[in-house]
């Protein structure tokens, strides 16, 4: 097989995750050392293509064709390198704790998740923006909840260690044809006494599962987010956690316990656990990827996922497959935020950033952003765009993108993210599994992000 241009190979990272702990310890070290050096300018410098990393999917091959146009403007190549997602962060991470003057990070760019900006801009991993971005685009054009969760840190400061590249939220892919059919229609009217429509509500939601679930036929209700590797269950669950009106953790506050172990977070545990009853085998730890799987083989009803991977449906399923918001709870609708921004490394030349800066600028603009719109997966954060008809109304699942937006929030982004991330996963694991009740489950998840937290001196 033909490998995919830009495409890096997965390094082996079966190391333990005490020696990981240990090595990664070594490496931040070694990082905040050399942000005081900083980078000498490389011989190459300029003659090296401006390298981009991003992980493997569909959006950074439309970066990477769209990044052609910057090369014939300004002379300047681009290298997009896709990294497969579940080594992602830790090859990220150990690329700049290895970073010295002479052996720069192999990336000048960094397209990485929301989550990674706290721990970029406390250790120095990221330019800082703040005084440049003002200067190549107008802030207002950018969306706020972008912004807030994909560029700043802390949230809302007004410091910005990243420029927004794709914007995403998770959203629903439904079977058309199956909703319109006219036996289904009429079955549906018989059984529960309302039209069969697309989900407005949670309970709407699973009752359209409940009644598309037929194992016999080897068709099935739903899909949702939770898998067990990097953040899929955390992001599969956000979507019902503050629709019932649960909460990671007190507004404007890191304080964990009474917001966390809440009746809300309890009922929205207990309603993601009898969905996950209403999908295929394995249902319960699904990933991204098989979750999108399970409905690209025309088995399942409907699929909660990231509007970047629907490109991909629409053009398999053609006007069959329909897109729309997430459904709502009790205490209203909340999608959760994906997407991505273009942080820019600390670990390379002054003569790389500024190249970097350029690329960044010239993809800010509004008519390069409506050729990135174009794209699979290119959603912006422009809000101008956002909401024109002519964005609206160019495929069908941007409208319900653009109505998402504005409801979107995110996991924490704080510099101990992935430790927090880590105890999450595994005990609202525990929790859907039926290994321990939910309740129990989030107390001893509270203590222990109360516990990390507190060691990183972010609580009292």
């Amino acid at each position: 097989m033909e490998e995919a241009p830009g495409r890096i190979e997965p390094m082996d990272t079966t190391l333990s995750s005490r020696t990981r702990r240990v090595v990664s310890a070594g490496l931040l070290g070694l990082a905040a050392a050399l942000g005081a050096s900083g980078c000498s300018d490389a011989p190459d410098a300029s003659t090296k293509p401006l390298t981009i990393w991003w992980f493997e999917w569909d959006p950074p091959k439309g970066l990477r064709e769209l990044a052609k146009e910057f090369t014939k403007e300004s002379g300047i190549a681009v290298d997009v390198q896709e990294i497969p997602l579940g080594s992602y962060q830790e090859r990220t991470f150990v690329e700049f704790g290895n970073a010295t003057a002479s052996h720069p990070t192999t990336f000048d760019i960094i397209i990485g998740d929301s989550q990674w900006i706290g721990r970029g801009a406390t250790e120095g991993l990221y330019v800082e923006l703040t005084d440049w971005l003002p200067t190549v685009v107008d802030l207002k054009t950018v969306h706020g909840r972008a912004a807030k969760y994909l560029c700043e840190y802390p949230e809302g400061s007004g410091r910005w260690y990243a420029a927004p590249a794709e914007t995403d939220a998770i959203g629903i892919a439904y079977r058309k044809d199956w909703f319109e059919d006219a036996k289904e229609k009429e079955a549906f009217q018989a059984k529960y006494g309302r039209p069969l429509a697309v989900p407005d509500t949670w309970d709407d939601f699973k009752q359209v599962a409940e009644f598309f679930q037929r194992p016999a036929e080897k068709r099935f209700g739903c899909t949702l987010l939770s898998g067990r590797g990097y953040d899929a269950l955390a992001m599969g669950l956000q979507n019902l956690l503050w629709a019932y009106g649960g909460a990671w953790h007190a507004e404007g506050s890191n304080a964990v316990k009474g917001a966390l172990d809440s009746p809300g977070t309890v009922a929205a545990i207990e309603m993601f656990r009898e969905l996950l009853k209403l999908g295929p085998n394995g249902a319960e730890n699904l990933d991204y990827g098989q979750s999108i799987a399970n409905f690209e083989n025309g088995s399942t009803a409907m699929a909660l996922n990231y509007f970047a991977f629907f490109p991909g449906l629409a053009k398999k399923f053609g006007d069959k497959v329909g897109f729309a918001v997430v459904p709502k709870g009790p205490k209203g609708r909340v999608a959760s935020l994906g997407g991505q921004g273009f942080s820019i490394s600390t670990k390379v030349a002054p003569a790389r950033q500024e190249m970097a800066k350029k690329f960044i600028a010239w993809f800010l603009k509004r008519d390069v952003q409506e050729q990135w719109i174009t794209k699979p997966g290119g959603f912006t954060a422009h809000v101008d765009i956002l909401k024109s008809d002519a964005f609206r109304k160019a495929t069908p699942y941007n409208a319900p993108f653009a109505d998402s937006i504005d409801s979107m929030r995110d996991f924490w982004n704080v510099p101990c993210f992935n430790e927090l991330l880590s105890e999450t996963q595994k005990y609202v694991g525990q929790a859907i599994d039926g290994q321990m009740e939910p309740m129990a489950a989030l107390q001893k998840l509270a203590e222990e992000k109360e516990r990390i937290l507190k060691e990183k001196g972010l609580l009292k």
